[in-house]
């Protein structure tokens, strides 16, 4: 089984560069400013024309218009993350300007959270799984917190889907193993501190998610 690692609040071409020569298959830019990887549209493009193989992905968090326009025209995204509150009619639009797509991230923390994924189902080309922010939290996302993977085992999401929260080189394996998950998207887990993205902790993360592909049956 084959594991699809997207490296997400990438925000310096040393680490687009290690995510890449890795082997990532995703190269996530968060263009929100509330995160402290956030990016501007404009530095997003020109960290994403770093990609290679890889694929960009643009995360907004309910963007409007204006921002979605610019974020197309200067970035170009492959694929966009919607981490907000978007209505499946709004991933419907979006999807409509975005050459692979778009998909919904969905905070989870029971199992009543996780099939409110049916709401978006032929709206979107894929979900994120992550972790459900506490009350009161300020960002949707990016928080390192984990939560119970075992939940999504067996789960048909009705399109692919990544699971992210909390994943760290130490626990990417077992979350694989508990989930199914054919992908995993991590923030904080390769960073040395918040928004700084740490290139060894990068390479062991693709490595182990990789090495608990290859054992999977």
């Amino acid at each position: 089984m084959s594991i699809g690692v997207k490296i997400c609040g990438l925000n310096d071409a040393a680490a687009v560069d290690a995510a890449v020569a890795a082997g990532a298959a995703y190269l996530g830019f968060i263009i929100f400013a509330k995160s402290p990887r956030a990016l501007t549209p404009a530095a997003a493009g020109a960290l994403a024309a770093r990609k290679g193989a890889a694929r960009s992905v643009a995360v907004l968090v309910d963007p409007d218009d204006v921002l979605l326009g610019e974020v197309l025209v200067r970035m170009k995204p492959d694929i966009i993350q919607l981490h907000g509150d978007e209505s499946p009619a709004r991933c419907q639009d979006v999807r409509s300007y975005v050459g692979e797509g778009v998909w919904k991230a969905l905070g989870v923390s029971d199992r009543a959270d996780l099939e409110r994924a049916a709401r978006w189902r032929g709206a979107v080309d894929g979900f994120v799984f992550d972790a459900k922010p506490p009350a009161g939290a300020d960002r949707p996302g990016g928080l390192g917190a984990g939560w119970d993977y075992a939940l999504l085992n067996g789960f048909d999401a009705g399109a692919p889907w990544l699971l992210a929260g909390g994943l760290t080189v130490g626990s990417v394996a077992g979350a694989i193993a508990a989930s199914g998950a054919r992908g995993v998207d991590v923030v904080s887990g390769v960073e040395s501190a918040p928004g700084v993205k740490d290139i060894a902790k990068i390479n062991a993360f693709i490595a182990a998610a990789r090495a608990q592909g290859a054992l999977a049956p």
